[in-house]
């Protein structure tokens, strides 16, 4: 399949190149050339170059900023585009955007679908991310294949884009609840005399025998929050993005409005480009621990 993929950052990179891996043929573009040179791919000059001729286009961007710029902005894809072919967005965007982007691939007989995926920079090197699909059934079958070698598991939410966008969005403020737990409760044990890392393998050996916890946990108890492999000032607007959506529908969040607050003290004290896990040293300080 002839494929465009726009952003090769810490997620993008590993999906396009698992791609490439499984024989479809890519053409790239990102803001920095230099992320795609390394890759067997056509590496454009512009969204709209890359697009031009795709029968889909993949966006892994950080932000509505990015994904607007790209699809709507000067050199953007929306009019290169062909007629009949498929954007899926893989990012983590608001609702507002996705219906704007399904309003204008509808009229200009695009099809669109998000599939936001869930997973680290090693799963998606590894297709082991898990991404979760809506959009129309025709478009979103022809995409099946595609969704395979980029992650281990696609769950199919339905044919409205937003019910995605609004999973996605609900599990990330899970994975920040469950960041902010983490360095409640491992302050707690620390002010104690605890180990952290012992606390930690106790719980992901017995009552929190899950991946999340055994990932998170293990940054936190060893404060491993360089390089980032998701940066804490993304998770700042995925927090805003769910406070956003929840605001919208009269759903009242209060622990998000918790945890956004805690975010924008972490950004204040010079945490913004480490990993999102760093939220737990929030927890710390208010405790009057210091890092290791």
């Amino acid at each position: 399949m002839n494929i465009a993929f726009i952003g090769l950052g810490n997620m993008g990179r590993g999906m396009a190149q698992n791609l490439i891996k499984a024989g479809h043929h890519l053409t790239v573009w990102n803001r920095t050339h230099s992320r795609a040179e390394s890759l067997d791919a056509k590496i454009a000059n512009s969204p709209a170059d890359a697009a031009r001729h795709a029968e889909v286009v993949i966006t892994m961007l950080a932000d509505d900023k990015a994904i607007e710029s790209v699809v709507f902005g000067r050199d953007g894809f929306l009019e290169s585009l062909p007629a009949a072919a498929t954007h899926i967005s893989a990012s983590t965007i608001s609702v507002d955007l996705s219906r704007a982007l399904q309003h204008a691939h509808t009229e200009r007989k695009h099809h669109y679908i998000a599939a936001p995926v869930f997973g680290r920079p090693a799963a998606a090197e590894a297709a082991k991310l898990f991404i979760v699909v809506a959009g129309p059934d025709p478009a979103v079958e022809k995409c099946d294949l595609l969704f395979s070698v980029m992650g281990q598991r696609t769950f199919k939410i339905g044919t409205d884009p937003i019910h995605a966008n609004i999973v996605k969005l609900g599990g990330n403020f899970l994975i920040a609840n469950i960041i902010e737990s983490l360095g409640e409760s491992i302050a707690l044990v620390r002010k104690y005399g605890v180990e952290p890392q012992a606390f930690v393998d106790f719980l992901t050996n017995s009552l929190f025998n899950a991946p999340i916890f055994k990932i998170y946990g293990d940054l936190v108890a060893g404060e491993k929050y360089e390089p980032a492999g998701f940066k804490l000032r993304l998770g700042l607007k995925d927090v805003r993005l769910a406070l956003a959506a929840a605001d919208s529908a009269e759903v009242p969040m209060p622990s998000a409005s918790l945890i956004h607050d805690h975010f924008i003290s972490a950004i204040a004290n010079g945490m913004g480009e480490l990993d999102w896990s760093a939220l737990a040293q929030i927890a710390a300080q208010n405790a009057g621990l210091k890092s290791k």
